[in-house]
């Protein structure tokens, strides 16, 4: 009896909306193909939508083409550059001059700035450099502005991005040091257990 009243709840809930169409299935369920129906896609998959950033490390970035740009980098909707800096103090109006001679003139800079920054004066270097050209410009952690390039980039905005890799991660001499004394110490133990 339980059966017979779900199957004219689902008939009578069919009949209501009986203007929609239900003809494909996957796995053997309906699925929706009238007006409004929603899709998918995932941005970084569409080769018709540019260059886009898959995914960001200490080194460097990897593109949606399998490409690995390593350092930082300067990235279009088409073509990608290496940027030649070492951190955003080297962000001068010599090293942004690449993205102000560009035409036709871009609608949004998007400067990752690797971690979030100790201190903020770089700021006051920039803002008199991009109000000069009139460029506008979005300043953000590096992960942060690989989501905003994508995004705007597939919007089909004239963007650009100036890149410069997060250093969180980044090792120093006295880590390299502690890293080879304990590989050297796993070394001797394996040698002295096959003796």
């Amino acid at each position: 009896m339980l059966s017979s009243v779900r199957n004219c709840l689902k008939a009578a809930h069919l009949k209501s909306f009986r203007n929609f169409s239900l003809s494909s299935s996957v796995n053997g369920a309906r699925t929706y193909d009238g007006e409004g129906k929603t899709s998918v896609h995932i941005l970084n998959n569409d080769n018709e939508l540019g260059l886009m950033i898959n995914g960001v490390s200490q080194v460097g970035f990897r593109l949606n083409n399998n490409m690995t740009v390593l350092g930082p980098m300067a990235i279009f909707a088409r073509s990608v550059l290496s940027w030649n800096i070492n951190s955003v103090d080297d962000i001068t109006e010599e090293s942004l001059s690449l993205f102000t001679t560009l035409e036709p003139k871009l609608d949004i800079i998007v400067i990752g700035i690797g971690d979030k920054p100790d201190n903020l004066n770089f700021y006051k270097r920039l803002v008199p450099i991009l109000r000069k050209h009139r460029l506008s410009v979005e300043i953000l952690p590096t992960e942060q502005a690989c989501s905003t390039f994508n995004f705007l980039n597939s919007e089909s905005r004239h963007v650009a991005g100036a890149m410069i890799p997060p250093y969180t991660l980044r090792t120093t001499d006295d880590d390299t040091l502690l890293s080879k004394l304990r590989y050297q110490n796993l070394y001797e133990m394996n040698d002295i257990k096959f003796l």
